[in-house]
């Protein structure tokens, strides 16, 4: 109530502000100064028609500042009433005078062409720590928990300290780890493209990146802090040392940043790693052939800290950057990452077939899954990037990912009572990227990229189930084995695969202006891939014996050559407020793969058109759509015929006479970003429908199944309707408010066998949904609250899952020394059949203590404060249509006391 009648109590301060042509000037600049007490009591930036608005307080003299890029900056004095004021101001064209009046203080939001700047000071309150405390609270910013950024609804690519690559861009390391004290300012980079000489030519408008500037006494100085805590009242040893260390100078940067611990703390987690592309982009995403190489990684599971029963990290990361010379740029990177996983999972999937003419039936399966996994990582970078003029831009990236990964898990199943598996690989892979681009004049620019793969995968797949009476009822897949002796007590399978890809991507881009505003895009470009994949499945008898199972369907040696050579045509040109960038590629297709002694090779062409519009609707607002039809194509791992093992109830096996699927994909995005109010909206829908898509043909006998891959007949195509919106909100300064919707549908055919070995085509539909709210205030010198509510509904195949999940959090910066923050979140998880009804909540909580301007910091944490034993969750498998509902035993209760030291 008392910030209500504050706010009832404030002067409006509003006017137009115009050039001398008497024209509006949106995004100026907009900042009232109070001369007794030095702060920034209101700011704005103006919309479309000029227009700005400021609350004041009554009865107080302010210096009102007014700025615009290339305009003279103007400062009024304002001595306020009770009456509102309107003051509308004129800018003139003299950029180079000086300010007459000092500058006290910063614009805490500020506009400057494409790139908003925050300055950081303006939204801390005090128990900030790292950099996604702060981006949380900037209005138009999101960070979710994986540490992945989104700016007006579009995805953060970058995250840079003083213009230099942090760990090549990734958000996660970036936003974990870099301290809230060394921010200084955050830019947002929109339109943003490393590559001057593509600038304008290409479509970079959903392209955002992150700068940061540190602050001036972070700079040519070692700074960073060393953390170290012990665990209090915990039965077991409890621990975390994490140094952090950065340097930053005008030639050279140096980053190291380590984490180890025993409390739940991931600094990089399994998926993190394999979805790290180490800066190397999709230079082919025009091309209009997708063909990517899948990963042989067996499903071990890198779950998240909230999601094991017990994690022992270790992690190590050093980012270097040197600058020999103005034009030349050298940098890499080393991440060392080693984790010991105990995973606990419950669960139920059942699964409902419809046979035609018969009755339903449905087969449930429960699982206790215990598994001990341990996986240590490895990622190594190198950069030179060498830019002697605006004409020149030559740069080449290394990148080298290795891994050792073991999961030992012990399986109760009310089918197939004990089991027993093993996972192991160590996969290997190099990638190079090399690109050149020269700007012969102001009409003729070149661009040359190239990425080169090489992948090394050995996954080895290893299942022990027990033979019972329930074998001769729900036979295991294995009978359908030649040579396989099923008159053994366990059924110990194992399998052996080797997988090797050579990939090369190369194009030459010519582009020609033909105006200012219009371009012709010529691409010759091609993709070559070869692969070889073998695989062995053996199994070991009861008396230790090794039965080789030698026939061919049991084998796979298998070498495997694709090659798409292609030429594009594209015409961009920009017409008043409307940008087109229509485009045509011609392919020519090569495939052959050699297997059981006899060489299947196929040549075809194909002409792909591809287009992208953009409605400038005004400065901040636009109307995007996208329009592709592209050739899908799958690796050798769906190629093979012989048979795999992917799981102790299931057998796979490829088929070397598949061909591409065809796709088409519709995607209309609107965005507006009103830095007037703050406003930020954006809404997205996408299309897509699949023709000829590669799917199974499956068999299922209970809950084991024998499958093959097919090309679905296309008058059964695969469809996908999915869509989001956002609309977020800061006003009156201390307030954040938003609301997310997110809506998937989807429809996917797959053949079914019967037991007469019969076929019959299945449909699977399911639709999601998620809804959240969210709202949270930013005080400086009272406790700040942030509440959501997020409702998601799964409906699937087979059920329909609710959860609900209210969250509050609080923040609370007092007697200039303590910090307190706390995040309580509810579920509540239930289905429509009635037969799940769980309820669950987690408590944080965090004091710290540390005096104004000393070193130490003194922290009390902890982590589940109501010691919850598990958390639930929901999927979907369209094979089958059978859904699964899952419980995960986390982690107890730790009490961690730790002392910080800052450089």
């Amino acid at each position: 109530m008392a910030s209500i009648s504050l706010f009832s109590q404030n002067v409006r301060l509003e006017g137009i502000v115009k050039d001398t042509t008497n024209a509006p000037l949106e995004m100026a600049n907009v900042m009232a100064v109070n001369k007794a007490t030095k702060a920034v009591d209101a700011y704005s930036i103006t919309n479309d028609k000029g227009k700005y608005l400021l609350n004041l307080n009554p009865n107080a003299t302010y210096n009102v500042r007014i700025t615009f890029l290339g305009l003279k900056t103007k400062n009024l004095s304002i001595e306020t009433k009770t009456e509102n004021i309107v003051q509308n101001v004129v800018l003139s064209a003299d950029a180079n005078e000086l300010a007459a009046v000092e500058v006290v203080r910063e614009m805490p939001v500020s506009i400057k062409g494409d790139t908003i700047i925050y300055n950081a000071d303006s939204f801390k309150n005090g128990t900030e720590r790292k950099l996604e405390d702060v981006l949380k609270k900037l209005p138009g910013v999101e960070v979710n928990k994986d540490g992945e950024i989104e700016v007006e609804g579009k995805k953060v690519q970058k995250v840079m300290v003083e213009g230099k690559d942090f760990f090549d861009g990734d958000t996660k390391i970036a936003t974990k780890n870099i301290p809230a004290d060394a921010l200084d300012k955050i830019q947002v980079l929109r339109n943003y493209n490393e590559v001057t000489n593509l600038k304008g030519l290409e479509n970079n408008e959903e392209n955002v990146a992150i700068n940061i500037k540190l602050k001036e006494g972070k700079k040519n100085f070692w700074f960073g802090d060393v953390t170290a805590g012990i665990g209090v009242g915990n039965e077991e040893d409890r621990h975390i040392i994490n140094p952090k260390l950065f340097y930053y100078s005008p030639k050279y940067s140096i980053n190291v940043i380590g984490n180890f611990n025993n409390i739940g703390e991931l600094p990089l987690t399994m998926q993190d790693y394999f979805k790290f592309t180490g800066g190397f982009k999709n230079m082919m995403k025009k091309g209009g052939t997708s063909f990517n190489v899948t990963s042989n990684d067996l499903g071990i599971m890198g779950m998240r800290n909230d999601r094991a029963a017990a994690i022992d990290a270790k992690f190590g990361a050093a980012n270097f950057s040197y600058n020999p010379s103005k034009a030349w740029a050298i940098s890499g990177f080393g991440i060392f990452s080693a984790n010991e996983t105990d995973l606990e999972t419950n669960s139920r999937t059942v699964r409902t077939d419809k046979p035609q003419g018969g009755n339903p039936v449905v087969t449930t399966e429960d699982v206790r899954n215990l598994s001990k996994q341990q996986n240590n990582l490895g990622m190594f970078k190198l950069s030179s990037s060498y830019v002697p003029s605006e004409k020149v831009h030559f740069d080449y990236d290394g990148l080298l990912k290795i891994s050792d990964q073991d999961e030992h898990a012990s399986v109760l199943s009310s089918i197939f009572n004990d089991v027993y598996t093993t996972k192991k690989q160590k996969p290997f892979s190099f990638s190079q990227n090399l690109n050149y681009y020269y700007t012969m004049d102001d009409k003729n620019v070149f661009a040359f990229e190239m990425q080169h793969l090489y992948q090394d995968e050995n996954p080895f797949y290893n299942a022990n189930l027990y033979k019972d009476a329930l074998v001769n009822l729900f036979p295991p897949p294995f009978t359908a084995l030649s040579g396989y002796d099923n008159s053994q007590n366990r059924n110990d399978v194992n399998q052996d695969r080797f997988v090797k890809t050579n990939k090369i991507d190369a194009k030459l881009d010519y582009y020609y202006m033909l105006t200012p505003k219009s371009n012709i895009n010529i691409t010759l470009g091609n993709t070559n891939s070869y692969q070889d994949f073998d695989s062995h499945i053996f199994q070991i008898l009861d008396n230790g014996s090794q039965n080789t199972l030698d026939g061919p369907e049991n084998n796979n040696d298998v070498n495997y050559a694709f090659n798409d050579a292609f030429l594009g045509l594209h015409y961009k040109f920009i017409k008043g407020k409307f940008t087109f960038n229509p485009g045509v590629s011609a392919h020519a297709y090569t495939m052959d793969n050699e297997q059981l002694g006899t060489d299947y090779k196929k040549t075809f062409y194909r002409v792909l058109p591809d287009v992208y519009a953009l409605w400038q609707l005004k400065k901040s607002e636009t109307l995007t759509y996208n329009f592709s039809l592209s050739n899908n194509f799958t690796d050798i791992n769906k190629l093979a015929q012989g048979y795999l093992v992917p799981n102790y109830n299931s057998l796979f096996r490829g088929n070397r006479m598949l061909e591409n699927s065809l796709s088409q994909v519709h995607s209309l995005r609107y965005f507006k970003y009103n830095m007037f109010n703050f406003e930020n909206i954006f809404a997205n829908i996408t299309y897509t429908r699949q023709v000829d898509a590669i799917k199974n043909r499956a068999m299922f006998t209970s809950v084991n199944q024998v499958s093959s891959a097919v090309n679905m007949n296309s008058n059964f195509a695969d469809e996908t309707l999915s869509g989001n919106g956002a609309y977020g909100r800061s006003f009156l300064r201390y307030y954040k408010a938003g609301t997310r919707i997110g809506l998937n549908w989807s429809k996917f055919n797959n053949i079914r066998v019967n037991p007469d070995n019969s076929e019959f085509f299945q449909t699977t539909k399911s639709f999601t949904q998620s809804y959240n709210v969210n709202f949270s205030t930013n005080y400086k010198e009272i406790p700040n609250i942030e509440l959501a509510y997020n409702f998601s509904v799964n409906d699937n195949f087979s059920d329909v899952f609710y959860t609900d999940a209210p969250s509050v959090t609080l923040e609370y910066y007092f007697w200039n020394a303590f910090s307190f923050t706390s995040e309580y979140t509810f579920y509540h998880n239930r289905n429509k059949s009635k037969t799940v009804n769980n309820e669950y909540d987690f408590l944080s909580a965090n004091l710290l203590y540390q005096r104004k301007n000393s070193k130490w910091e003194w922290k009390l944490s902890a982590t589940n404060l109501l010691n919850t034993t598990s958390l639930n969750d929901s999927s979907f498998n369209q094979l089958g249509g059978s859904s699964s509902f899952s419980s995960y035993v986390v982690q107890p209760r730790y009490l961690i006391l730790s002392l910080k030291y800052a450089l």
